[in-house]
């Protein structure tokens, strides 16, 4: 039994919703979808996300990989061969994680359909739902208390707050969501690496003085700037989280030399797969170092990836896997759905979904 083609599908779907961070403001996720097929037409299926400033992978350049080396590399193998196939697909290419991650992933949900098991169940676990928090983007302190009675209201429990785009309006913005929600929700916060260093020391230390308990902080500055990160961590009491930061097993090294954090961010898209994101969380455990498993701006395929590694490797906080939430309508049929701050997968083979013709 061997991978007989690779085949690639550009979506864009629309949000409900416009998502702004610090970073970016978008109305859509954009996304390369991949499927994988075997000699007995059984189809695996992963996602390349497009997302410019984060990971600056695109479209072009993820089909460009992926229908390029990486296709030639797969073609003829034994997809079984799962560790094997997401080290070769990794060692090919420089960068392109989102194009790895959406081979790796969609090798997994092929052995797992051949294997007749949902994905979770394949990398070792047997949840099939798992806790989520929902994203609130950037606004002012006017219209963000509103926004997060209404998330509230429809369940979920963690409201992950958007900030850094001002840092001088933060606190207010901040002070405002939790006398709204009260103080039985919890509220993390993430500058998408929108403060300078003094800039979070101050924001984090006022909400500290008016207690105003948040959870986390994650990603307060410049992805690059780990003496800064170092700086923060060491000056609040409020635990701080690495995103983008960490792509690698190597970035993860270095921060932890550092102590730069308290927890990481693991992503699909920014590692390269199940397989790397599967030994950031272990490194990050062996190291009492915080967990999380995040997604990108992701459809139903990614999202539905990523919950996987969380049910079946599990994270000490509660992960961030409200991307599809935002979606107007899914590209595929089945795949992930959402009951209040549960995400909930398939009981079915794989990812339980397929691409929507």
């Amino acid at each position: 039994m061997t991978i007989r083609e690779v085949r690639c599908h550009d979506v864009s779907v629309p949000l409900h919703t416009p998502f702004v961070t610090a970073l970016r403001r978008t109305t859509t996720v954009d996304s390369l979808l991949v499927e994988v097929v075997d000699a007995d037409d059984v189809v695996g299926v992963g996602e390349a996300p497009q997302v410019w400033a984060v990971t600056g992978d695109s479209l072009a350049g993820a089909r460009a990989c992926i229908e390029g080396p990486l296709t030639g590399l797969l073609v003829g193998r034994d997809p079984y061969d799962l560790h094997a196939l997401s080290t070769d697909i990794r060692a090919a290419v420089v960068g392109n994680t989102g194009a790895t991650a959406a081979l790796d992933v969609a090798l997994h949900d092929l052995v797992a359909r051949r294997l007749g098991v949902p994905l979770p169940v394949l990398l070792g676990g047997s949840a099939l739902r798992v806790p989520t928090d929902v994203t609130l983007s950037a606004g002012d302190a006017d219209t963000l208390p509103e926004v997060a009675r209404a998330r509230i209201g429809e369940g979920f429990t963690t409201l992950k707050l958007k900030v850094g785009t001002d840092a001088a309006a933060d606190v207010t913005r901040v002070l405002a969501v939790r006398e709204a929600v009260g103080p039985d929700v919890v509220v993390r916060l993430d500058a998408n690496q929108g403060w300078s260093a003094r800039e979070a020391v101050r924001v984090i230390s006022e909400l500290e003085d008016a207690s105003a308990f948040i959870e986390l902080v994650e990603q307060p500055v410049r992805a690059a700037d780990l003496d800064g990160l170092a700086w923060v961590t060491d000056r609040v009491r409020t635990p701080v989280m690495a995103d983008e930061s960490v792509f690698s097993i190597r970035d993860l090294i270095t921060v932890i030399q550092r102590r730069a954090v308290d927890l990481v961010n693991v992503k699909l898209a920014k590692s390269g797969g199940i397989v790397p994101a599967r030994t950031l969380l272990e490194l990050a455990r062996a190291h009492e170092m915080g967990t999380m498993v995040g997604s990108m701006m992701e459809t139903h395929v990614g999202v539905g990836a990523a919950a996987s590694v969380a049910a079946a490797f599990g994270t000490t906080a509660v992960s961030d896997l409200d991307a599809a939430w935002w979606a107007v309508a899914a590209p595929v049929v089945g795949g992930p759905s959402y009951e209040g701050g549960l995400l909930v997968l398939p009981d079915m083979p794989g990812l339980g979904l397929e691409i929507r013709r």
